[in-house]
């Protein structure tokens, strides 16, 4: 049975959301959790949800890493953080991944500090799933964890992301395309032009469609796109305003008269459709592509749906072994 530890202390909601996350998890999926943090209050919540048959154990944490702290001192003032102590059960080989909705930056450090990283990777990083237009999604890469990018690092990321998108989707050949503002070669910025570059001549397997513009991003046409962890993050956060702007204008213009509300009532059905495609908490989190282990990393105001699936999302990713995967690939195109 595979073992995903959970930070429990690091949400917005925590450790409810992550209990009953858990819980799901192992009742939906047959997975195994380690809930990682004070253990007094996760038996109470536990003892709620009336999971005494579930394979669900308590490790032991008495430190809570907070959102706005800097995430290298914390991890060194707290040795016994939760965070830690998750990334500690997957290097000991007690978990077989981990996952944190908590301080987005100590949980990436935790990972790389305790797992290190793979062979060929210069620099971990954050793929997030996106919906699209066609019903299939998109991956971005990176969306945080490198503000600043050389060619080799992004040319990794390429790799790494096609590999994940790959094996986690079933597409034997995905498109990849760099994030750039024109689809001509010669467009972006000194780095996105060398990358291209690198793409364009190396032997992949995979299919390189050139750049690509932000507009793609949910066209459905591209199932891979690179960029920077600056310019993803921005991509990231203007979608989850976007997404919420359009779901409020969507239900006020619904009600805001007689003949709305007959319609409200008669696409319902629509409506929730439309809401479940666009709803984060199906994709559970961002995998930290790139460590010697498994990190799925979550929003903070992760729900118990999105840690649910993060944690299907994690032993996936370690069933499938993609890691071994995107080493051999690495070490291919290092040839």
């Amino acid at each position: 049975m595979t073992t995903i530890a959970v930070d429990a202390m690091g949400s917005d909601h925590a450790p409810q959301v992550e209990v009953e996350g858990a819980v799901l998890a192992a009742r939906d999926y047959g997975v195994a959790v380690q809930l990682v943090g004070q253990p007094a209050l996760l038996e109470r919540h536990l003892a709620r949800q009336n999971a005494n048959s579930l394979p669900i154990s308590i490790v032991p944490a008495s430190d809570v890493i907070a959102m706005d702290e800097s995430p290298v001192k914390a991890l060194r003032r707290k040795p016994e953080a939760s965070v830690r102590l998750t990334a500690l059960q997957v290097r000991e080989g007690k978990a077989q991944g981990m996952v944190s909705a908590g301080n987005t930056g100590a949980a990436m450090a935790a990972a790389k500090m305790e797992l290190g990283t793979l062979p060929g990777v210069d620099r971990p990083a954050l793929a997030s799933v996106f919906p699209t237009k066609r019903g299939t999604p998109a991956v971005l890469v990176d969306v945080g964890a490198n503000v600043d990018c050389r060619p080799q690092h992004l040319h990794q990321f390429a790799i790494m992301g096609e590999v994940y998108y790959r094996v986690m989707f079933g597409v034997a050949r995905p498109r990849v395309g760099l994030l750039s503002i024109g689809e001509e070669a010669s467009k972006g910025n000194e780095v996105v032009r060398e990358t291209h570059k690198r793409l364009k001549e190396t032997p992949l397997s995979f299919d390189f469609v050139g750049n690509v513009e932000g507009r793609d991003l949910y066209g459905g046409d591209v199932h891979v796109i690179v960029c920077d962890g600056f310019i993803g993050n921005v991509a990231l956060k203007i979608s989850e305003g976007m997404v919420e702007a359009i779901m409020a204008m969507l239900k006020e213009a619904m009600s805001s008269n007689l003949t709305a509300q007959v319609g409200y009532v008669l696409s319902r059905q629509a409506y929730d459709e439309f809401k479940r495609r666009l709803d984060y908490s199906e994709y559970g989190g961002a995998p930290l592509l790139g460590i010697r282990g498994v990190c799925v990393i979550c929003h903070g105001r992760s729900n118990a749906n999105a840690i649910k699936n993060a944690i299907r999302v994690a032993a996936g990713f370690s069933d499938a072994g993609i890691n071994e995967k995107i080493e051999k690939e690495l070490a291919l195109v290092a040839k």
